[in-house]
């Protein structure tokens, strides 16, 4: 299969990695950016050969790997050059799966969001199945075979599950990083100490991407309305409040 993998960032590289060490014995890879030395390094790691963007080149599969606000664009300028299948790894899935039905509405079609960071594979995979076939079976079965659980959703359904496990999640832990004051680690409790595993999970991942997921998901207001009416109750109301979380 001869496949486009267009960005080369993590997600990207991750995504031809997987299908180079156990997708097809034929895979012929290449790798295209707007970061020309990205684009080289990811296709020197990755045995493949690197393509300019804009290209006019044909391509048996392409996969559009670049940050969410690109993602459309992205589709609409690389999905026609796709003869067998186009498929997404860009973190939403609605207007990922309408760009792909309106530039490559003849060919295989499928939506993916791994739901961890590369570095923390096999995890679950969310999957929108829109148009699937054996180009993207093949994709599938190689992250299947990495370890990975991938399950079948649909756009409406990933998009507003986003909201809660990224941008409320996100702006609940980001919030406490913010607030807090340092304290010995004596006086750390289990759900303290937790919390503060959680903040540097997610301060070592990349600020710009988080960036993206705040902007393309509702939810962060949500939490900050929550945190006030916490902070405004009085005991009655407090006790309502826990009770109505633990609910």
């Amino acid at each position: 299969m001869e496949l486009l993998v267009v960005g080369a960032g993590a997600m990207g590289r991750w995504l031809a990695r997987a299908l180079r060490e156990d997708g097809p014995p034929s895979l012929q890879l290449s790798v295209c950016d707007v970061d020309s030395e990205a684009a080289r390094e990811a296709a020197e790691a990755l045995d493949a050969e690197t393509v300019a963007p804009g290209t006019d080149d044909t391509f048996e599969a392409v996969c559009v790997a670049v940050p969410i606000p690109a993602a459309g664009e992205a589709i609409a300028t690389y999905g026609g050059q796709a003869e067998r299948a186009v498929f997404d790894v860009t973190g939403t899935m609605a207007e990922p799966v309408a760009a792909m039905r309106r530039h490559a509405p003849n060919r295989e079609r499928v939506s993916l969001h791994p739901l961890f960071a590369p570095a923390n594979e096999p995890g679950n995979v969310a999957v929108v199945a829109d148009a699937p076939g054996p180009a993207t079976d093949s994709a599938r079965d190689a992250l299947a075979a990495r370890g990975n659980d991938l399950f079948e959703t649909t756009p409406a359904e990933h998009d507003d599950a986003m909201e809660t496990v990224q941008a409320r999640t996100h702006t609940a832990v980001l919030a406490y990083a913010l607030a807090a004051e340092s304290v010995p680690d004596r006086f750390q409790t289990p759900v303290s100490a937790g919390i503060e595993d959680l903040v540097a999970q997610v301060t070592d991942g990349d600020a710009g991407v988080y960036a993206d997921v705040q902007a393309a998901f509702d939810g962060a207001e949500d939490v900050a309305s929550a945190a006030a009416e916490i902070a405004d109750a009085d005991r009655e109301t407090f006790r309502r409040l826990y009770d109505e979380a633990g609910n």
